[in-house]
């Protein structure tokens, strides 16, 4: 084998590691473990709520007795609907996060490579004169 060869081996490994970093990191702020979570969490907000409105559907139409206040039912639902919306706020705040991430370690890169075509130009320019 010769050098170049070995440069694309060393490449293809370096590929491979990041593409397993990257696919722990996704797996770890909203991949395919928190789909399951996000819907049983769904579910049980909606279930609570829906709970918590038959219950004054019973209790106003059909003067059945529920041992809670009136007015409990309706903070119930306002304290569960902003605990959903601050728990949606700190979900996407983690995936911008990760987003940002991936568009600096692109811009990283394409400097890295923008600096690479350089020096190569450099280098055939300098043969070119030469020659």
């Amino acid at each position: 084998m010769n050098a170049n060869d070995e440069i694309l081996k060393e490449e293809l490994e370096q590929f491979k590691a990041e593409k397993e970093k990257i696919r722990k990191l996704v797996g770890q702020i909203g991949g395919q473990k928190s789909d399951l979570q996000d819907r049983i969490i769904n579910i049980s907000f909606a279930a609570i709520i829906a709970l918590l409105f038959m219950a004054d559907i019973l209790r106003h139409f059909f003067a059945i007795h529920i041992p809670f206040p009136t007015i409990f039912s309706l903070e119930l639902g306002v304290l569960l609907v902003s605990i959903k919306i601050i728990w949606m706020i700190h979900r996407q705040t983690k995936v911008e996060h990760f987003q940002f991430w991936i568009l600096q370690s692109i811009e990283f890169r394409l400097n890295d490579l923008s600096k690479k075509i350089k020096n190569i130009e450099k280098t055939l320019s300098a043969k070119k004169n030469i020659s």
